[in-house]
């Protein structure tokens, strides 16, 4: 960068220089190079704002023949998978009803996590001029670090958030693990269990660490101890629920419940119970997460935690859409409810549970 925030020789100008020199946000120049509506700019910002785009070089003229906010109709759903769960489908679907009922098209691209793919993809959608904005979506919950060009387009993360908390740039939306844990647990305490087996994924994938939190956290409501010989960290498949249950069951003080930080681990449960010669829930009941499909066909139909994949997707085009047409300006951070779904797979322990001292 050379002196005064301009571009340095043969380096692009980008929106980031020019608010520099402006004197403005990154989020005030992006509101007048893409002409949202509604933005209250006023008219000697906005003529300076140009008046330095132009200076260095940045397209401001391209930029002022796109079409109208109300004309623009595309929003570019980005996610690096696909192919993993049904989780991503349901988000999709999510920003496709409600794209669709503001009369939007949604267009999916999986980048498989390639960064030159990554980039391609955007230069080539943010070149069309019915381009509305960006739903960048990750298949894990996790923190990202998103490509600089994001900063030039509206944009909403979807399960995900920046590296950086405290980046105010994007509207996010999660799920609440934490809270999510917390409510399976707190479920089974209110049957009657008290010691609580957990079969949870993979500690260093973020679903895991807050689902793991959130069960904590209903122990101790309870004044019962932390017990780490009862928690077992699988992969989210069936084959690893099905032997942390084996394993959990088999204890010398066995849980009276098997709480599973997924619907594919609580299936492996369920057998597992079932391989013992005991019954669920009469004598072991069984919680999972996520309310897949498969969570209502099971013997007997599982109780679960609805992971919201449906309502994230919808929230996050809508919030793009408002920010577009609407002219939001200030951005919001979400985590959405995961409310419990109660079946038939918990019931009162049958046997006398041993009284915990808070230590």
């Amino acid at each position: 960068m050379s002196q005064g925030g301009a571009p340095g020789r043969g380096r692009r100008a980008t929106m980031t220089d020019i608010a520099k020199l402006a004197g403005v946000s990154q989020s005030t120049v992006s509101l007048v190079i893409n002409q949202v509506s509604g933005a209250k700019v006023s008219a000697q910002t906005r003529n300076k704002v140009l008046r330095i785009a132009r200076e260095l070089g940045y397209p401001v003229e391209r930029m002022g023949h796109l079409q109208p906010p109300h004309a623009r109709k595309l929003i570019v759903y980005l996610t690096d998978e696909l192919s993993t769960s049904p989780h991503a489908m349901l988000t999709i679907d999510g920003a496709r009803d409600a794209a669709w009922e503001h009369d939007c098209l949604l267009s999916v691209f999986a980048t498989r996590s390639d960064p030159e793919y990554e980039q391609a993809i955007l230069a080539r959608v943010m070149a069309d001029p019915a381009l509305l904005g960006v739903v960048y979506a990750t298949i894990f919950t996790r923190a990202v670090t998103l490509p600089a060009s994001l900063a030039q387009v509206p944009t909403v993360l979807l399960n995900c958030h920046p590296q950086d908390r405290r980046e105010r740039l994007y509207s996010s939306v999660v799920p609440s693990e934490v809270l999510g844990g917390f409510a399976a647990t707190m479920h089974l305490l209110d049957a009657g269990h008290r010691r609580i087996g957990l079969v949870n994924g993979e500690g260093w994938i973020e679903a895991a660490a807050e689902r793991l939190k959130g069960y904590r956290q209903a122990l101790s409501t309870r004044d019962i101890p932390f017990d780490p010989a009862l928690v077992r960290e699988g992969d989210w498949q069936v084959g690893t629920g099905h032997a942390h249950a084996l394993a959990l069951l088999a204890l010398p003080d066995p849980p009276t419940a098997l709480f599973c930080a997924n619907d594919l681990m609580a299936v492996g449960a369920l057998e597992a119970v079932r391989e013992r010669g005991m019954e669920v829930p009469r004598q072991v009941s069984v919680v999972g997460y996520d309310d897949q499909d498969i969570a209502r066909y099971t013997q007997p139909p599982l109780t679960t935690v609805l992971l919201p994949n449906y309502e994230m997707g919808r929230w996050a085009a809508e919030n793009l859409i408002a920010q577009v047409n609407g002219g939001v300006l200030r951005r919001t951070s979400v985590k959405m409810d995961c409310p419990l779904v109660e079946r038939d797979s918990v019931a009162s322990p049958s046997l006398p549970q041993a009284v915990f001292q808070s230590s």
